[in-house]
């Protein structure tokens, strides 16, 4: 597949999913517009391993930085890194809806540069991610991608 092609299905399958947004029963309650900057780099052989950190901001002026872990198996080989990847959540009330673990499903591939467009979900909570860095991976897998309070030096777990 030529990189064009690549990137052409990326930005088109990133365009649907943002736009599509994903439907609640609890839309009319949650209605807080909150977005993740997030940087990411994992390995995978069967089992995937991926570790990062955030940045969450909403639209009512609150933030909060994040730790990002994923885990998960399948059908997958291969090493990557994503950087300035973009979240936008969905059917949010509060900035603390958004820390937990999210069930994924995922189908990957990339030689060199490397992408990704997932949509993750937390009770009726979601989180739509696009991202592309680089690395060599391939694969089909099933996980968890968990968001904690990201602790910073000499400072309990605190918002910014």
């Amino acid at each position: 597949m030529s990189n064009l092609m690549q990137k052409s299905i990326l930005m088109t399958s990133v365009a649907t999913v943002l736009a599509l947004g994903v439907p609640s029963a609890h839309a009319t309650q949650a209605h807080l517009d909150c977005k993740l900057r997030f940087s990411l780099a994992g390995w995978s052989a069967i089992y995937k391993h991926a570790e990062g950190s955030g940045i969450v901001t909403c639209a009512d002026g609150s933030s909060m930085r994040v730790a990002i872990e994923a885990k998960g198996g399948g059908l997958t080989v291969g090493k990557s890194r994503i950087d300035s990847g973009k979240g936008k959540f969905s059917d949010v009330r509060t900035i603390d809806d958004v820390l937990g673990s999210y069930v994924n499903g995922e189908a990957h591939v990339g030689v060199v540069k490397s992408g990704t467009v997932q949509l993750l979900t937390k009770g009726t909570v979601s989180l739509a991610l696009a991202g592309a860095g680089e690395g060599v991976d391939v694969g089909l897998d099933v996980g968890e991608m968990t968001l904690k309070l990201a602790e910073r030096r000499g400072e309990s777990k605190q918002r910014q």
